[in-house]
């Protein structure tokens, strides 16, 4: 499994737009150290926090959760040794 892009919004949109990591924070009525946080993938997408990433960059909040999604797969299958067998086989 290849490793999804970052959740963090700094690439795609802070870069591009000039806007600093507290700025946005400010914008969205959040501590900086949140936004740290997510740019620098310690935290997690939350459905509030992809909410208000929607709105401010005019995206879908579901964009932000997929990326998440993506991001919280390719971690736990890195953890894990090996799945379960299925306990039905197909006939």
């Amino acid at each position: 499994m290849k490793r999804p892009k970052s959740v963090a919004p700094s690439l795609f949109f802070l870069v591009p737009l000039g806007m600093t990591q507290k700025q946005l924070a400010d914008h969205l009525g959040c501590d900086v150290k949140v936004i740290n946080r997510i740019v620098n993938g310690r935290t997690s997408v939350t459905a509030e926090m992809a909410l208000k990433l929607g709105a401010t960059f005019r995206t879908t909040p579901g964009f932000w959760l997929n990326a998440q999604k993506a991001v919280d797969l390719y971690l736990a299958a890195k953890r894990l040794k090996e799945l379960p067998k299925p306990l039905l086989r197909a006939s």
